[in-house]
């Protein structure tokens, strides 16, 4: 059985914990995230706050949490469930299709975002995602995050600069870019440094949603 920060990992599966304030709801993402042989859900949640207290006890690979639930918003839980529990990857379910909550969600640090009314393959594959540590929006919100005034392509970075935030973005590391960009490795870091440096970056999540918020990449 493998190990995750003290943590039992069962037989390898992603681990989940499910937040959402209507137990029918609950009980149908269960049964179908169950019936991936890759998922296992550890614990149910109604509320932010018991979502919290399950995070820190089971230190799941994702938590899958609602916008709207009783006793304050799940994006106001993000922080302290992040502090609590770092290796926790989130991924929002919820009705709110407006774009300012997406936004809001990935300045938090959540890596999906999926609306409820498309929540069966898209969420399975936003779990798998997010547990590889990529970010999956679904396809229209994206598109319509892309669409709007500030996704435009940021003035500060050169051409050169955004091709390698683009790859960066995608996942790739720093000799693969080097490979298609043709670039010597040195080369990439360089840039790497200096686009971290004019956005005032330093992980690579943090590059990631500005990607997607800048509609850099297609998501």
């Amino acid at each position: 059985m493998a190990e995750r920060d003290g943590q039992p990992e069962a037989n390898g599966k992603i681990t989940v914990i499910l937040a959402d304030d209507h137990a029918v709801v609950r009980s149908a993402l269960r049964l179908m995230l169950e019936r991936e042989p890759d998922i296992e859900v550890l614990a149910e949640a109604g509320d932010a706050a018991s979502a919290a207290r399950y995070v820190t006890g089971h230190r799941p690979k994702v938590l899958i949490l609602d916008i709207n639930m009783p006793g304050g918003s799940g994006l106001a839980a993000i922080p302290s469930i992040r502090e609590q529990s770092p290796d926790t990857e989130i991924v929002i379910l919820t009705m709110q299709d407006e774009t300012a909550f997406a936004r809001e969600a990935l300045r938090a640090g959540v890596l999906g975002y999926i609306l409820k009314e498309a929540a069966s393959e898209e969420l399975v594959k936003a779990v798998r995602m997010a547990a590889d540590g990529r970010t999956y929006l679904q396809p229209e919100l994206g598109a319509r995050l892309a669409a709007e005034p500030d996704a435009v392509r940021p003035d500060d970075l050169s051409e050169r600069e955004i091709e390698v935030l683009r790859l960066i973005a995608l996942g790739h590391t720093n000799n693969e870019i080097a490979g298609q960009l043709y670039l010597s490795v040195r080369t990439v870091e360089s840039h790497r440094a200096h686009i971290q440096q004019k956005l005032a970056m330093t992980t690579r999540s943090e590059l990631v949603r500005y990607a997607i918020e800048r509609g850099l990449i297609d998501v």
